[in-house]
């Protein structure tokens, strides 16, 4: 990370504002960019941009390599010539409507499909995605098993090893649609990335640790995983019970024969490393603790709770990777003095968030005041945690007068608070206060979600770890006014300027959604 205090918002592409169901990479994306510039932002953080498939998450996808076709957009496929206006329905909606996205957007991709004409971009994108042709056999037979998952295929079609040349001759057809959709997706990605640089803005990126159980690497490359003899995995992925889950997390990921990845000398996961940091500009490496240990858990197994950690590949798949500085590891959970020296030694940021910094009382190690190196990102919050006001509304009263004394900021629930404060005391919202105490910190890189600049409450969060139903909440057209870019940009000049900068009345109170 470079030394000079950067600043940064976190909101996903499926939450931009647009007509069609879903954030897109069209003149939405575009417009968003404009705004981050015209507002002094960096960096624009983003989650995984894989397919999404059953749940919804993005850190769920049935590819490690391919982009999510959902975020094609429609009327740049109008602008080609490949859709006609009639034929793309709006379907205007406060949330990202993933059910309707469902029954209708691959339809009027194949409709852009029928229409496409290869030429010399597209041989060279198929033929330098040395995965491309996997994935795209996969998903084809998987539309004609009804998108059922792979274990329910017949035996001749899972694994790839099973299925006999002629039987893969049958699907080529439908394998060329998604082909065409990366091809799509890609094309419409890097003009997006192209426009982003020319304003100024870097792309943070997302890129999950695991792959999903039902996806194109595990059907195509089953000696990637830990699985018996039959194909079936004896242990799978998650995170042991914590103080915010009794049972902990159950992901159900496959995990990796890290054995054979190290008689490959990794060349899967370097390949996979190199796609990342030439899609972003700084590339987020989720549950960045299992390259120290991961955690493993019986298949059979209906929660995390009997587990065992194991140790894990340390830095290996990052040798003769050139990262340039342009990783952030995301240490958060169960995290070691093991992990803390494996962190240091790799020299990558770790992840501050100030939301778990006041249980621990003054010596947590997530507030700004106790950081003990500038190479580091904060955040407010997450994708995983509720937003800051919404957080707010459920600490404790240990965390709020710890909270009040460091930002200032206190509420009705705290009349002490503000009889000790007095004329200190500074009157903004929770969000408000956490983002100023992320400004102000020496981390290289400080990152807020949309949403506590919107001021929203928890109907703002866009996800809660272990459940189903989230990733779902999007921006509105109207939320990016004048108001807000100079609320950002006063923040954006402390963040640089390393100095207090107070807010004008007006943006103390809510900001109004229309």
């Amino acid at each position: 990370m470079k030394a000079r205090k950067e600043n940064g918002i976190l909101l996903h592409i499926s939450s931009l504002p647009g007509k069609y169901g879903i954030g897109s990479m069209g003149k939405e994306a575009r417009a968003f960019v404009d705004f981050l510039a015209a507002s002094g932002v960096d960096a624009w953080q983003i989650l995984p941009v894989g397919q999404t498939s059953f749940g919804d998450s993005p850190y769920q996808s049935p590819s490690a390599f391919a982009g999510n076709p959902y975020f094609i957009d429609l009327e740049t496929l109008v602008e080609d010539g490949l859709l006609k206006n009639d034929e793309i329905e709006e379907h205007k909606t406060g949330e990202a409507d993933y059910e309707w996205l469902w029954n209708t957007r691959y339809e009027i991709l194949e409709k852009a499909f029928a229409r496409f004409e290869a030429d010399s971009d597209y041989e060279k994108f198929v033929e330098e995605a040395d995965w491309l042709d996997g994935y795209a056999l996969f998903m084809a037979i998987k539309k004609s098993q009804n998108f059922m998952a792979r274990e329910f295929w017949p035996k001749e079609l899972s694994p790839r090893k099973n299925l006999s040349e002629r039987d893969a001759e049958k699907f080529e057809k439908q394998a060329d649609f998604w082909r065409f959709l990366q091809y799509e997706f890609f094309k419409q990605y890097y003009d997006l990335k192209a426009y982003a640089e020319k304003k100024g803005v870097k792309i943070v990126g997302d890129m999950p640790i695991y792959v999903a159980m039902d996806s194109a690497e595990v059907w195509e490359t089953p000696e990637l995983f830990l699985f018996d003899a039959d194909g079936k995995p004896t242990e799978v992925a998650g995170v042991p019970p914590d103080a915010f889950s009794a049972d902990g997390q159950l992901w159900g990921n496959p995990l990796y024969d890290w054995a054979y990845h190290k008689r490959t000398n990794f060349k899967w996961w370097k390949k996979r490393l190199e796609q990342n940091l030439k899609m972003f500009d700084v590339v987020r490496i989720d549950h960045f603790r299992a390259f120290e240990s991961y955690f493993c858990i019986p298949a059979d197994s209906d929660t995390a709770k009997c587990g065992k950690w194991r140790e894990g590949p340390m830095l290996a798949p990052f040798e003769n990777v050139e990262t340039d500085g342009r990783i952030i590891a995301e240490d958060l959970g169960i995290i070691t003095d093991d992990v803390r020296a494996l962190l240091k030694k790799s020299g990558f940021p770790g992840m501050k968030v100030l939301q778990f910094a006041f249980a621990g009382g003054t010596k947590g190690e997530y507030l700004p005041e106790n950081f003990k190196t500038d190479n580091s990102v904060v955040y407010t919050g997450t994708h995983d945690n509720d937003t800051t006001n919404g957080w707010f509304k459920t600490a404790t009263d240990k965390e709020k007068q710890l909270f009040s004394k460091l930002t200032g900021y206190f509420d009705d629930d705290l009349p002490l608070m503000k009889m000790i404060l007095g004329k200190n005391a500074v009157y903004k919202t929770p969000a408000e206060a956490m983002i100023e105490l992320a400004m102000k910190s020496r981390a290289n890189l400080a990152v807020v979600p949309l949403q506590d600049y919107l001021n929203l409450g928890s109907e703002g969060r866009m996800n809660h770890p272990s459940e189903s139903g989230w990733w779902k909440w999007r921006a509105k057209s109207s939320d990016f006014d004048e108001k807000l870019s100079e609320k950002i940009k006063r923040f954006a000049e402390m963040r640089k300027l390393k100095k207090t900068v107070e807010l004008s009345a007006e943006d103390q109170g809510e900001n109004e959604r229309t």
